[in-house]
Protein backbone atom coordinates (compact mmCIF):
# COMPACT_ATOMS: atom_id res chain seq x y z
CA UNK A 1 0.00 0.00 0.00
CA UNK A 2 1.18 3.50 -0.81
CA UNK A 3 1.92 5.91 2.07
CA UNK A 4 0.06 8.60 1.91
CA UNK A 5 1.28 12.34 3.00
CA UNK A 6 -0.49 12.18 6.66
CA UNK A 7 1.63 15.45 7.49
CA UNK A 8 -0.31 17.28 4.40
CA UNK A 9 -3.77 16.43 6.14
CA UNK A 10 -5.46 18.81 8.30
CA UNK A 11 -7.00 18.15 11.26
CA UNK A 12 -10.98 17.93 10.18
CA UNK A 13 -9.60 16.03 6.87
CA UNK A 14 -8.23 13.54 9.46
CA UNK A 15 -11.33 13.09 12.10
CA UNK A 16 -13.43 12.49 8.74
CA UNK A 17 -11.96 9.69 7.77
CA UNK A 18 -11.49 8.37 11.70
CA UNK A 19 -15.08 7.67 11.03
CA UNK A 20 -13.45 4.79 8.61
CA UNK A 21 -11.91 2.78 10.32
CA UNK A 22 -10.19 0.90 7.16
CA UNK A 23 -8.78 4.64 6.33
CA UNK A 24 -7.03 5.11 10.01
CA UNK A 25 -3.64 3.78 8.85
CA UNK A 26 -3.23 4.92 5.75
CA UNK A 27 -3.85 8.63 7.28
CA UNK A 28 -1.86 8.05 9.96
CA UNK A 29 1.54 6.93 8.61
CA UNK A 30 4.15 9.32 8.58
CA UNK A 31 5.28 9.06 5.33
CA UNK A 32 6.89 11.60 2.40
CA UNK A 33 4.45 12.34 -0.17
CA UNK A 34 6.51 9.37 -2.83
CA UNK A 35 5.49 6.49 -0.05
CA UNK A 36 9.22 6.47 1.48
CA UNK A 37 9.22 6.36 5.39
CA UNK A 38 9.73 9.71 6.74
CA UNK A 39 12.82 10.22 8.80
CA UNK A 40 11.96 13.36 11.39
CA UNK A 41 9.98 16.58 10.49
CA UNK A 42 9.00 20.27 11.89
CA UNK A 43 4.78 20.11 13.13
CA UNK A 44 3.52 23.22 14.07
CA UNK A 45 -0.44 21.90 13.84
CA UNK A 46 -1.95 22.17 17.08
CA UNK A 47 -2.34 18.92 17.62
CA UNK A 48 -1.77 15.83 15.40
CA UNK A 49 -1.19 12.34 15.44
CA UNK A 50 1.82 10.36 14.39
CA UNK A 51 2.34 6.58 12.76
CA UNK A 52 5.99 6.20 12.48
CA UNK A 53 7.85 3.03 10.92
CA UNK A 54 11.64 3.08 11.06
CA UNK A 55 13.73 0.14 10.20
CA UNK A 56 17.67 0.38 11.26
CA UNK A 57 20.20 2.57 11.49
CA UNK A 58 17.34 6.02 11.72
CA UNK A 59 18.62 8.59 13.38
CA UNK A 60 15.37 10.78 12.87
CA UNK A 61 14.60 14.25 14.71
CA UNK A 62 10.70 15.59 14.95
CA UNK A 63 10.73 19.58 16.07
CA UNK A 64 6.91 20.85 17.34
CA UNK A 65 6.45 24.35 17.84
CA UNK A 66 3.98 26.96 17.63
CA UNK A 67 4.29 30.96 18.38
CA UNK A 68 1.13 30.73 20.50
CA UNK A 69 2.49 30.72 24.13
CA UNK A 70 1.14 27.03 25.13
CA UNK A 71 2.15 23.81 26.67
CA UNK A 72 2.91 20.88 24.83
CA UNK A 73 1.58 17.36 25.80
CA UNK A 74 2.88 14.24 24.30
CA UNK A 75 2.05 10.78 24.34
CA UNK A 76 3.54 7.42 23.04
CA UNK A 77 0.52 5.23 23.22
CA UNK A 78 2.49 2.74 21.44
CA UNK A 79 5.87 1.59 20.45
CA UNK A 80 7.89 -1.27 19.41
CA UNK A 81 11.50 -1.49 19.57
CA UNK A 82 14.19 -4.36 18.29
CA UNK A 83 13.07 -6.89 21.11
CA UNK A 84 16.76 -7.72 21.44
CA UNK A 85 18.14 -4.23 21.53
CA UNK A 86 19.17 -2.21 24.49
CA UNK A 87 17.90 1.33 25.80
CA UNK A 88 21.48 2.52 24.78
CA UNK A 89 21.45 1.65 21.29
CA UNK A 90 17.48 2.64 20.62
CA UNK A 91 15.37 4.73 22.05
CA UNK A 92 13.40 8.24 21.86
CA UNK A 93 14.61 11.11 23.53
CA UNK A 94 12.00 13.88 24.18
CA UNK A 95 13.81 17.41 24.73
CA UNK A 96 12.48 20.13 26.37
CA UNK A 97 12.73 23.01 23.82
CA UNK A 98 13.29 23.21 20.03
CA UNK A 99 16.67 21.34 19.74
CA UNK A 100 18.23 18.45 21.40
CA UNK A 101 20.22 20.51 22.70
CA UNK A 102 17.59 21.69 24.73
CA UNK A 103 17.14 19.92 28.82
CA UNK A 104 16.06 16.04 28.52
CA UNK A 105 12.67 15.47 29.57
CA UNK A 106 13.46 11.79 29.47
CA UNK A 107 13.70 8.57 27.05
CA UNK A 108 11.65 5.44 25.80
CA UNK A 109 13.66 2.49 24.95
CA UNK A 110 12.47 -1.23 24.88
CA UNK A 111 12.53 -1.16 28.49
CA UNK A 112 10.10 1.33 29.67
CA UNK A 113 7.34 0.19 31.74
CA UNK A 114 4.79 2.76 30.82
CA UNK A 115 3.11 4.41 28.60
CA UNK A 116 5.19 7.51 28.10
CA UNK A 117 3.51 11.12 28.91
CA UNK A 118 5.69 14.14 28.33
CA UNK A 119 4.32 18.01 28.98
CA UNK A 120 6.85 21.06 27.83
CA UNK A 121 7.38 23.93 30.15
CA UNK A 122 7.32 26.30 26.47
CA UNK A 123 6.01 26.27 22.88
CA UNK A 124 8.17 24.10 21.80
CA UNK A 125 9.29 20.37 21.70
CA UNK A 126 12.11 18.13 20.22
CA UNK A 127 12.16 14.13 20.31
CA UNK A 128 14.55 12.24 18.60
CA UNK A 129 14.40 8.40 17.28
CA UNK A 130 17.38 6.47 17.58
CA UNK A 131 17.59 2.67 15.99
CA UNK A 132 20.50 0.17 15.78
CA UNK A 133 21.89 -1.75 13.39
CA UNK A 134 19.37 -4.88 13.59
CA UNK A 135 16.91 -4.97 10.97
CA UNK A 136 13.30 -5.28 12.68
CA UNK A 137 10.32 -3.22 11.64
CA UNK A 138 10.29 -0.53 14.25
CA UNK A 139 7.23 0.87 14.74
CA UNK A 140 5.35 3.48 17.16
CA UNK A 141 2.34 5.88 17.56
CA UNK A 142 2.72 9.19 18.72
CA UNK A 143 -0.01 12.36 19.24
CA UNK A 144 0.20 15.67 20.66
CA UNK A 145 -1.61 18.75 21.27
CA UNK A 146 -1.04 22.11 22.71
CA UNK A 147 -3.07 23.65 25.77
CA UNK A 148 -2.90 26.17 28.06
CA UNK A 149 -2.64 24.67 31.41
CA UNK A 150 -3.51 28.27 33.21
CA UNK A 151 -7.14 28.07 31.23
CA UNK A 152 -7.72 24.32 31.63
CA UNK A 153 -10.63 23.29 33.75
CA UNK A 154 -9.41 20.23 36.09
CA UNK A 155 -12.75 18.30 35.99
CA UNK A 156 -11.20 14.76 36.24
CA UNK A 157 -7.98 12.96 38.02
CA UNK A 158 -7.62 13.48 42.46
CA UNK A 159 -6.61 11.31 45.35
CA UNK A 160 -8.23 8.68 46.52
CA UNK A 161 -7.54 7.59 50.33
CA UNK A 162 -10.79 5.87 51.70
CA UNK A 163 -10.58 2.18 52.03
CA UNK A 164 -13.14 2.27 49.18
CA UNK A 165 -14.58 4.22 46.63
CA UNK A 166 -16.04 5.15 43.18
CA UNK A 167 -14.73 7.41 40.40
CA UNK A 168 -16.10 8.44 36.37
CA UNK A 169 -14.53 9.47 33.56
CA UNK A 170 -15.57 13.44 32.72
CA UNK A 171 -19.21 13.81 31.83
CA UNK A 172 -20.16 10.17 32.84
CA UNK A 173 -22.34 8.77 30.93
CA UNK A 174 -22.28 11.07 28.26
CA UNK A 175 -19.54 11.18 25.93
CA UNK A 176 -16.25 12.07 27.86
CA UNK A 177 -14.51 15.70 26.00
CA UNK A 178 -11.64 15.47 23.35
CA UNK A 179 -8.27 15.61 24.78
CA UNK A 180 -8.61 14.41 28.02
CA UNK A 181 -5.60 13.58 30.61
CA UNK A 182 -6.92 12.48 33.99
CA UNK A 183 -5.04 11.29 36.53
CA UNK A 184 -6.55 9.29 40.05
CA UNK A 185 -3.68 8.86 42.67
CA UNK A 186 -5.50 5.80 45.00
CA UNK A 187 -3.98 5.32 48.80
CA UNK A 188 -5.16 3.28 51.10
CA UNK A 189 -3.56 1.29 54.19
CA UNK A 190 -0.40 0.40 55.29
CA UNK A 191 -0.27 -3.27 54.06
CA UNK A 192 -3.51 -3.36 51.88
CA UNK A 193 -3.87 -3.94 48.50
CA UNK A 194 -6.31 -2.51 45.75
CA UNK A 195 -8.44 -4.51 43.33
CA UNK A 196 -10.19 -1.91 40.49
CA UNK A 197 -13.10 -2.78 38.63
CA UNK A 198 -15.14 -1.75 35.95
CA UNK A 199 -19.01 -1.91 36.37
CA UNK A 200 -19.17 -0.11 32.98
CA UNK A 201 -16.44 0.82 30.24
CA UNK A 202 -16.49 2.02 26.86
CA UNK A 203 -13.74 3.77 25.17
CA UNK A 204 -12.72 3.95 21.78
CA UNK A 205 -11.74 0.41 20.34
CA UNK A 206 -8.21 -0.04 19.05
CA UNK A 207 -6.05 -3.55 19.25
CA UNK A 208 -3.35 -1.51 20.44
CA UNK A 209 -5.30 1.05 22.21
CA UNK A 210 -3.22 3.74 20.45
CA UNK A 211 -6.00 6.83 20.45
CA UNK A 212 -8.12 6.77 23.80
CA UNK A 213 -6.73 4.51 26.65
CA UNK A 214 -6.79 3.49 30.62
CA UNK A 215 -3.35 2.91 31.99
CA UNK A 216 -3.21 1.83 35.78
CA UNK A 217 -0.03 1.95 37.92
CA UNK A 218 1.26 0.49 40.62
CA UNK A 219 2.15 2.69 42.29
CA UNK A 220 2.24 6.93 43.23
CA UNK A 221 3.83 7.54 39.88
CA UNK A 222 3.03 7.19 36.04
CA UNK A 223 6.70 7.22 35.13
CA UNK A 224 7.10 3.04 36.11
CA UNK A 225 5.20 0.19 37.07
CA UNK A 226 2.71 -0.47 34.63
CA UNK A 227 -0.48 -3.05 35.46
CA UNK A 228 -1.84 -2.70 32.56
CA UNK A 229 -3.41 -0.54 29.51
CA UNK A 230 -7.51 -1.03 28.48
CA UNK A 231 -9.77 0.03 25.61
CA UNK A 232 -13.29 -0.88 23.90
CA UNK A 233 -16.20 -2.29 25.69
CA UNK A 234 -14.49 -4.97 28.16
CA UNK A 235 -14.50 -4.61 31.36
CA UNK A 236 -10.92 -5.56 33.05
CA UNK A 237 -9.86 -5.75 36.63
CA UNK A 238 -6.72 -4.77 38.00
CA UNK A 239 -4.82 -5.55 41.61
CA UNK A 240 -1.83 -3.78 42.92
CA UNK A 241 1.14 -5.33 44.96
CA UNK A 242 0.98 -2.42 47.24
CA UNK A 243 -1.38 0.28 48.41
CA UNK A 244 -0.98 2.90 46.33
CA UNK A 245 -2.27 2.83 42.81
CA UNK A 246 -2.73 5.70 39.30
CA UNK A 247 -5.43 5.52 37.04
CA UNK A 248 -4.47 7.40 33.89
CA UNK A 249 -7.66 8.43 31.00
CA UNK A 250 -6.34 9.88 28.05
CA UNK A 251 -8.20 11.08 25.08
CA UNK A 252 -7.53 12.05 21.87
CA UNK A 253 -9.39 14.52 19.30
CA UNK A 254 -12.09 12.07 18.08
CA UNK A 255 -14.64 9.65 18.53
CA UNK A 256 -15.95 9.65 22.04
CA UNK A 257 -17.78 7.82 23.93
CA UNK A 258 -19.25 6.83 27.38
CA UNK A 259 -16.32 6.16 29.65
CA UNK A 260 -16.32 4.19 32.73
CA UNK A 261 -17.86 4.03 36.26
CA UNK A 262 -14.92 2.45 38.60
CA UNK A 263 -15.04 0.84 41.80
CA UNK A 264 -11.60 0.02 43.94
CA UNK A 265 -11.34 -1.29 47.17
CA UNK A 266 -8.55 -2.36 49.72
CA UNK A 267 -7.79 -5.94 50.17
CA UNK A 268 -5.20 -7.38 52.91
CA UNK A 269 -2.60 -9.22 51.22
CA UNK A 270 -2.03 -11.18 54.93
CA UNK A 271 -4.22 -11.31 57.78
CA UNK A 272 -3.45 -12.97 61.14
CA UNK A 273 -5.80 -14.60 63.77
CA UNK A 274 -5.38 -15.13 67.33
CA UNK A 275 -7.28 -17.31 69.63
CA UNK A 276 -6.59 -18.78 72.97
CA UNK A 277 -4.80 -22.05 71.63
CA UNK A 278 -4.15 -21.52 68.19
CA UNK A 279 -2.04 -18.52 65.85
CA UNK A 280 -3.85 -18.25 61.92
CA UNK A 281 -1.38 -16.83 59.18
CA UNK A 282 -3.29 -16.17 55.86
CA UNK A 283 -1.15 -15.17 52.37
CA UNK A 284 -2.84 -13.73 48.65
CA UNK A 285 -1.37 -15.48 46.50
CA UNK A 286 -1.58 -12.54 44.76
CA UNK A 287 0.56 -10.87 46.87
CA UNK A 288 3.23 -14.01 46.64
CA UNK A 289 3.05 -13.59 42.85
CA UNK A 290 3.50 -9.89 43.33
CA UNK A 291 7.05 -10.92 45.28
CA UNK A 292 7.94 -13.27 42.93
CA UNK A 293 7.33 -16.68 45.64
CA UNK A 294 4.72 -19.21 45.70
CA UNK A 295 3.79 -21.48 48.44
CA UNK A 296 6.85 -23.44 48.11
CA UNK A 297 9.21 -20.72 49.34
CA UNK A 298 7.55 -20.17 52.37
CA UNK A 299 8.59 -21.72 55.77
CA UNK A 300 7.82 -21.03 59.27
CA UNK A 301 10.63 -20.37 62.35
CA UNK A 302 10.22 -24.54 62.55
CA UNK A 303 10.15 -26.07 58.62
CA UNK A 304 8.38 -29.20 59.53
CA UNK A 305 5.03 -27.31 59.62
CA UNK A 306 3.92 -26.50 55.93
CA UNK A 307 0.65 -24.49 55.29
CA UNK A 308 -2.77 -25.56 53.09
CA UNK A 309 -2.75 -24.21 49.95
CA UNK A 310 -6.45 -23.35 48.47
CA UNK A 311 -7.19 -20.24 46.77
CA UNK A 312 -5.11 -19.12 49.44
CA UNK A 313 -1.88 -20.12 51.53
CA UNK A 314 -3.11 -20.71 55.43
CA UNK A 315 -0.44 -21.57 58.24
CA UNK A 316 -2.74 -22.68 61.46
CA UNK A 317 -0.61 -24.12 64.48
CA UNK A 318 -1.13 -24.44 68.41
CA UNK A 319 0.47 -21.21 69.90
CA UNK A 320 2.95 -23.01 71.43
CA UNK A 321 4.33 -24.78 68.47
CA UNK A 322 6.15 -24.62 64.96
CA UNK A 323 8.80 -22.41 66.63
CA UNK A 324 6.99 -19.89 68.37
CA UNK A 325 8.36 -17.87 70.80
CA UNK A 326 6.83 -16.26 73.72
CA UNK A 327 7.74 -13.30 75.52
CA UNK A 328 6.12 -12.42 79.34
CA UNK A 329 5.69 -8.51 79.31
CA UNK A 330 4.06 -6.39 81.80
CA UNK A 331 1.01 -7.31 81.78
CA UNK A 332 1.06 -9.12 78.51
CA UNK A 333 1.98 -12.35 76.88
CA UNK A 334 3.62 -11.98 73.31
CA UNK A 335 3.63 -15.15 71.04
CA UNK A 336 5.75 -14.59 68.07
CA UNK A 337 6.53 -16.44 64.66
CA UNK A 338 8.16 -15.31 61.43
CA UNK A 339 7.04 -16.27 58.10
CA UNK A 340 10.38 -16.49 55.40
CA UNK A 341 9.86 -16.16 51.90
CA UNK A 342 13.09 -17.15 50.13
CA UNK A 343 14.37 -19.41 47.25
CA UNK A 344 16.37 -22.34 48.59
CA UNK A 345 18.53 -24.70 46.70
CA UNK A 346 20.01 -21.69 44.68
CA UNK A 347 23.35 -20.26 44.69
CA UNK A 348 22.65 -16.82 44.36
CA UNK A 349 19.61 -14.78 43.88
CA UNK A 350 17.93 -11.36 42.80
CA UNK A 351 14.93 -11.34 44.83
CA UNK A 352 14.45 -9.76 48.04
CA UNK A 353 14.01 -11.72 51.22
CA UNK A 354 10.85 -11.40 52.62
CA UNK A 355 9.99 -12.04 56.04
CA UNK A 356 6.15 -11.61 57.79
CA UNK A 357 6.80 -11.19 61.36
CA UNK A 358 3.72 -12.97 63.33
CA UNK A 359 2.51 -11.71 67.01
CA UNK A 360 0.00 -12.29 69.04
CA UNK A 361 -0.52 -10.36 71.93
CA UNK A 362 -2.35 -11.49 74.98
CA UNK A 363 -4.20 -8.79 76.61
CA UNK A 364 -6.49 -7.38 78.71
CA UNK A 365 -10.23 -7.48 77.22
CA UNK A 366 -8.28 -6.03 73.31
CA UNK A 367 -8.03 -7.49 70.34
CA UNK A 368 -6.41 -5.92 67.77
CA UNK A 369 -4.18 -7.34 64.55
CA UNK A 370 -0.63 -6.41 63.35
CA UNK A 371 1.47 -8.47 61.07
CA UNK A 372 4.43 -6.48 60.14
CA UNK A 373 6.73 -7.57 56.88
CA UNK A 374 10.39 -6.87 56.49
CA UNK A 375 12.07 -7.05 53.09
CA UNK A 376 15.66 -6.64 53.06
CA UNK A 377 16.00 -5.40 56.93
CA UNK A 378 12.47 -2.84 55.84
CA UNK A 379 9.88 -3.54 58.53
CA UNK A 380 6.51 -2.97 58.19
CA UNK A 381 4.16 -3.69 60.90
CA UNK A 382 0.86 -6.15 61.14
CA UNK A 383 0.12 -7.16 64.86
CA UNK A 384 -2.36 -9.31 66.36
CA UNK A 385 -3.77 -9.04 69.74
CA UNK A 386 -6.16 -11.71 71.20
CA UNK A 387 -7.92 -13.21 74.05
CA UNK A 388 -7.54 -16.66 75.88
CA UNK A 389 -10.19 -18.27 76.04
CA UNK A 390 -11.53 -18.97 80.24
CA UNK A 391 -14.59 -20.24 81.33
CA UNK A 392 -15.95 -21.58 85.13
CA UNK A 393 -18.16 -23.73 86.32
CA UNK A 394 -19.12 -25.85 90.03
CA UNK A 395 -17.83 -29.42 90.54
CA UNK A 396 -19.23 -32.22 93.10
CA UNK A 397 -16.63 -32.67 94.90
CA UNK A 398 -12.66 -31.74 95.54
CA UNK A 399 -11.89 -33.83 92.76
CA UNK A 400 -12.69 -31.42 90.17
CA UNK A 401 -13.97 -34.65 88.01
CA UNK A 402 -17.31 -34.56 87.44
CA UNK A 403 -18.86 -30.52 87.04
CA UNK A 404 -22.42 -29.46 87.88
CA UNK A 405 -24.27 -29.00 84.63
CA UNK A 406 -28.15 -28.40 86.58
CA UNK A 407 -29.19 -24.62 86.42
CA UNK A 408 -29.69 -23.66 88.68
CA UNK A 409 -27.72 -25.30 90.67
CA UNK A 410 -29.88 -26.12 93.94
CA UNK A 411 -27.78 -26.94 97.07
CA UNK A 412 -28.40 -26.98 100.88
CA UNK A 413 -28.15 -23.83 103.12
CA UNK A 414 -24.16 -23.96 104.45
CA UNK A 415 -22.84 -27.06 101.92
CA UNK A 416 -19.48 -26.81 100.25
CA UNK A 417 -19.25 -25.59 96.81
CA UNK A 418 -16.23 -26.52 94.67
CA UNK A 419 -15.80 -24.36 91.96
CA UNK A 420 -12.87 -24.07 89.08
CA UNK A 421 -11.97 -21.68 86.50
CA UNK A 422 -10.08 -23.41 83.71
CA UNK A 423 -7.94 -21.54 80.58
CA UNK A 424 -8.40 -23.51 77.34
CA UNK A 425 -5.07 -22.98 75.93
CA UNK A 426 -2.42 -25.20 73.82
CA UNK A 427 0.46 -23.26 75.99
CA UNK A 428 1.81 -25.03 78.74
CA UNK A 429 3.40 -22.80 80.71
CA UNK A 430 0.98 -20.79 81.57
CA UNK A 431 -0.81 -20.27 85.38
CA UNK A 432 -4.38 -19.39 86.35
CA UNK A 433 -4.47 -17.00 89.41
CA UNK A 434 -8.14 -15.98 91.03
CA UNK A 435 -7.43 -12.45 92.30
CA UNK A 436 -11.21 -11.03 93.44
CA UNK A 437 -13.84 -13.60 93.25
CA UNK A 438 -17.79 -11.52 94.28
CA UNK A 439 -21.42 -13.05 95.05
CA UNK A 440 -24.09 -10.85 94.04
CA UNK A 441 -27.85 -11.95 93.98
CA UNK A 442 -28.26 -10.40 90.52
CA UNK A 443 -26.42 -11.47 87.49
CA UNK A 444 -25.44 -8.10 86.41
CA UNK A 445 -23.65 -7.69 89.72
CA UNK A 446 -25.34 -4.72 90.65
CA UNK A 447 -25.32 -2.57 94.25
CA UNK A 448 -24.98 -5.73 96.46
CA UNK A 449 -22.00 -7.61 96.53
CA UNK A 450 -20.50 -9.93 98.77
CA UNK A 451 -16.33 -10.43 98.38
CA UNK A 452 -15.25 -14.00 98.74
CA UNK A 453 -11.65 -13.51 97.62
CA UNK A 454 -10.41 -10.08 97.23
CA UNK A 455 -6.68 -8.91 95.82
CA UNK A 456 -6.08 -13.29 96.53
CA UNK A 457 -6.82 -12.54 99.68
CA UNK A 458 -9.47 -14.59 101.62
CA UNK A 459 -12.57 -12.46 102.67
CA UNK A 460 -15.15 -15.44 103.85
CA UNK A 461 -13.69 -17.50 106.69
CA UNK A 462 -15.39 -20.70 104.89
CA UNK A 463 -13.29 -20.07 101.50
CA UNK A 464 -10.32 -22.33 101.16
CA UNK A 465 -8.05 -21.61 97.54
CA UNK A 466 -6.27 -24.11 96.62
CA UNK A 467 -3.05 -23.93 94.98
CA UNK A 468 -2.40 -23.01 91.19
CA UNK A 469 -2.62 -25.79 89.20
CA UNK A 470 -0.98 -25.09 85.68
CA UNK A 471 -4.39 -23.89 83.40
CA UNK A 472 -6.33 -24.38 86.30
CA UNK A 473 -8.04 -22.14 89.43
CA UNK A 474 -10.03 -23.44 92.46
CA UNK A 475 -11.53 -22.57 95.78
CA UNK A 476 -14.46 -23.69 97.95
CA UNK A 477 -16.45 -22.19 99.90
CA UNK A 478 -19.90 -22.93 101.93
CA UNK A 479 -23.35 -22.13 100.47
CA UNK A 480 -25.13 -18.88 102.10
CA UNK A 481 -28.30 -16.41 101.00
CA UNK A 482 -28.19 -12.87 101.44
CA UNK A 483 -30.66 -11.50 103.56
CA UNK A 484 -33.42 -9.66 101.83
CA UNK A 485 -35.13 -12.96 100.61
CA UNK A 486 -33.08 -13.34 97.19
CA UNK A 487 -33.34 -16.28 95.38
CA UNK A 488 -30.56 -16.58 93.77
CA UNK A 489 -26.64 -16.36 94.06
CA UNK A 490 -24.52 -15.58 91.02
CA UNK A 491 -20.17 -16.08 91.42
CA UNK A 492 -18.21 -13.83 89.36
CA UNK A 493 -14.23 -13.61 90.04
CA UNK A 494 -11.45 -11.58 88.01
CA UNK A 495 -8.67 -14.23 86.67
CA UNK A 496 -5.03 -13.24 86.10
CA UNK A 497 -3.07 -15.28 83.51
CA UNK A 498 0.67 -15.76 84.54
CA UNK A 499 3.91 -16.66 82.68
CA UNK A 500 4.65 -19.97 85.07
CA UNK A 501 8.61 -19.22 83.86
CA UNK A 502 8.02 -15.59 85.65
CA UNK A 503 8.66 -16.32 89.21
CA UNK A 504 8.07 -12.99 90.49
CA UNK A 505 4.46 -12.51 88.22
CA UNK A 506 1.59 -11.28 90.43
CA UNK A 507 0.43 -15.06 89.89
CA UNK A 508 2.81 -16.29 92.29
CA UNK A 509 2.43 -13.85 94.93
CA UNK A 510 -0.70 -15.13 96.41
CA UNK A 511 -2.22 -12.90 99.08
CA UNK A 512 -1.20 -8.84 98.91
CA UNK A 513 -2.53 -5.71 100.17
CA UNK A 514 -3.93 -3.12 97.53
CA UNK A 515 -0.73 -1.03 97.90
CA UNK A 516 1.47 -3.88 96.50
CA UNK A 517 -1.36 -4.61 94.33
CA UNK A 518 -1.18 -1.33 92.58
CA UNK A 519 2.95 -2.17 91.88
CA UNK A 520 2.77 -5.78 91.03
CA UNK A 521 2.46 -7.02 87.46
CA UNK A 522 0.07 -9.67 85.96
CA UNK A 523 0.09 -11.05 82.35
CA UNK A 524 -3.38 -10.93 80.78
CA UNK A 525 -7.24 -10.40 83.51
CA UNK A 526 -10.95 -11.17 82.34
CA UNK A 527 -13.69 -11.88 84.34
CA UNK A 528 -15.76 -15.93 84.65
CA UNK A 529 -19.15 -15.55 85.38
CA UNK A 530 -21.29 -18.65 86.90
CA UNK A 531 -24.66 -18.97 88.26
CA UNK A 532 -27.43 -19.02 89.44
CA UNK A 533 -26.91 -20.94 92.75
CA UNK A 534 -30.34 -21.63 94.45
CA UNK A 535 -31.12 -23.61 98.23
CA UNK A 536 -33.11 -26.88 97.46
CA UNK A 537 -35.39 -25.78 100.40
CA UNK A 538 -36.68 -22.80 98.27
CA UNK A 539 -37.26 -25.39 95.33
CA UNK A 540 -38.96 -27.74 98.35
CA UNK A 541 -40.68 -25.02 99.19
CA UNK A 542 -42.11 -24.48 95.76
CA UNK A 543 -43.23 -27.96 95.65
CA UNK A 544 -45.32 -27.59 98.77
CA UNK A 545 -46.96 -24.34 97.53
CA UNK A 546 -47.51 -26.45 94.43
CA UNK A 547 -48.96 -29.49 95.64
CA UNK A 548 -52.35 -28.30 97.44
CA UNK A 549 -53.19 -26.19 94.83
CA UNK A 550 -53.20 -28.89 92.43
CA UNK A 551 -55.25 -31.32 94.82
CA UNK A 552 -57.71 -28.14 95.37
CA UNK A 553 -57.59 -28.15 90.81
CA UNK A 554 -58.73 -31.68 90.98
CA UNK A 555 -61.15 -31.32 93.66
CA UNK A 556 -63.08 -29.09 91.52
CA UNK A 557 -62.48 -30.38 88.86
CA UNK A 558 -63.94 -33.76 90.19
CA UNK A 559 -66.87 -32.08 91.36
CA UNK A 560 -67.92 -30.15 88.08
CA UNK A 561 -67.64 -33.34 85.97
CA UNK A 562 -70.30 -34.78 88.43
CA UNK A 563 -73.10 -31.95 88.39
CA UNK A 564 -72.63 -31.85 84.68
CA UNK A 565 -73.09 -35.91 85.10
CA UNK A 566 -76.14 -35.49 87.00
CA UNK A 567 -77.86 -32.70 84.87
CA UNK A 568 -77.34 -34.99 81.84
CA UNK A 569 -79.44 -37.87 84.24
CA UNK A 570 -81.78 -35.80 85.00
CA UNK A 571 -82.60 -34.42 81.60
CA UNK A 572 -82.91 -37.90 80.54
CA UNK A 573 -85.32 -38.90 82.61
CA UNK A 574 -87.71 -36.29 82.28
CA UNK A 575 -87.95 -36.46 78.77
CA UNK A 576 -88.17 -40.53 78.89
CA UNK A 577 -91.20 -39.35 81.21
CA UNK A 578 -92.67 -37.07 78.75
CA UNK A 579 -92.45 -39.52 75.96
CA UNK A 580 -94.05 -42.49 77.53
CA UNK A 581 -96.87 -39.89 78.45
CA UNK A 582 -97.64 -38.79 75.00
CA UNK A 583 -97.73 -42.83 73.67
CA UNK A 584 -100.98 -43.06 76.65
CA UNK A 585 -102.93 -40.45 74.42
CA UNK A 586 -104.32 -42.29 70.56
CA UNK A 587 -106.28 -40.38 67.92
CA UNK A 588 -109.77 -42.12 67.41
CA UNK A 589 -111.98 -42.00 64.29
CA UNK A 590 -115.06 -40.14 64.87
CA UNK A 591 -118.63 -41.92 63.73
CA UNK A 592 -120.72 -40.73 61.96
CA UNK A 593 -124.12 -40.10 63.15
CA UNK A 594 -125.58 -40.89 59.81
Amino acid sequence: MLCLPALQWTVPEFAQCRIRPCCKAELLSCCSPTGVPQCGASLSDPNKALKIDLNSNANCVWHIQRSENQTIRLIFSYFKFNPSSSCETENIKVYDGPSSNSPLLGQVCNNTDAVPVFQSSSNSLTFLVTTNSVAFARNFFVFYYFFSPETAIDNCGGSLTGPDGTFTSPNYPAAYPEFTYCVWHIQTAKNSKISLEFQDFFLELDQNCQFDFLAVYDGLTTNTGLIGKACGVSRPTFESSSNVMTVVLSTDYANSYRGFSAQYTSVLPTSLTCSSDTMTIVLSKAYLDSLGYNETHLQLNDPSCRPVTTDQVIFSFPLSSCGTTKKDEDQSITYTNIVTLSESGNIITRKKIVQIIAKCIMENNSTLEVIYVTENNVIQNTTSVGRYNVSMSFYDSDSFSSPVLESPYYVDLNQTLFAQVSLHSTDPNLLVFLDTCTASPQSEFGSITYDLIRSGCNKDDTVVTYPPLEHYGRFRFNAFRFLRRAPSVYLQCDVLICDSNNVNSRCTKGCVSRQKRETSSYTWKTKAVVGPIRLKRDRRAADHLEAPYLQRYSFYTLSFVVLISNVIIVVAVVLKYHIRCLSRYGYQKIQSSY
